[in-house]
């Protein structure tokens, strides 16, 4: 019986861990946008390291969620993928730092759409928590902006100023995640 209790403690936990790790997730991506944003003009050291942190904040997050997750036997398998993913494009940023603004932007390309996928694989995995419209809904729109980073990265006027919007985006939509969660943890 302790068992089945403590389940379904855990399990009545977990909008309120999501809640907490979106809201974390929101406020670091807005001052990292605006870190970025006012880097963006060149590839600097500043601009450089804040790209690398970026995903490597992602590992730990996507970590962190591995827990809720497997309280819930929600995702871990998508969210391991994330890891990896991350942990990569973190790797990969590093070096096309080096390259220059069209690498970098061809390597969070193919991060913001492989990303994209898994969140939106994440967020269809755990609609009967509540608030993941908004999860589904940025995923979707994070495989289209990676595209759109492919297409930025051949043009002459490619800037590291896209990425920040994307962040904030992004960012705004774990902030819509989170109050909806709280809504509906409120409602229950």
């Amino acid at each position: 019986m302790d068992t089945v209790v403590a389940t379904a403690t855990t399990r009545s936990n977990v909008p309120a861990t999501l809640r907490k790790l979106y809201l974390l997730r929101f406020a670091f991506a807005a001052v990292w946008a605006a870190l970025l944003f006012a880097t963006a003009g060149a590839l600097n050291p500043a601009s450089a390291a804040l790209l690398v942190i970026y995903p490597l904040f992602d590992v730990a997050c996507a970590v962190f969620d591995v827990r809720s997750a497997r309280a819930d036997g929600g995702p871990v398998r998508h969210l391991y993928a994330n890891i990896a993913f991350s942990a990569l494009t973190g790797a990969g940023l590093a070096a096309a730092a080096a390259s220059g603004i069209p690498a970098v932007l061809r390597v969070w390309g193919a991060w913001a759409v492989a990303a994209g996928v898994v969140q939106l694989l994440v967020g269809a995995a755990r609609r009967r928590l509540g608030g993941q419209w908004a999860m589904i809904a940025s995923g979707a729109l994070s495989t289209l902006a990676g595209a759109s980073f492919f297409a930025q990265a051949g043009s002459s006027g490619a800037s590291l100023g896209s990425l920040a919007g994307y962040a904030l985006l992004g960012g705004i939509f774990f902030l819509v995640s989170a109050l909806r969660l709280g809504r509906a943890r409120a409602e229950a």
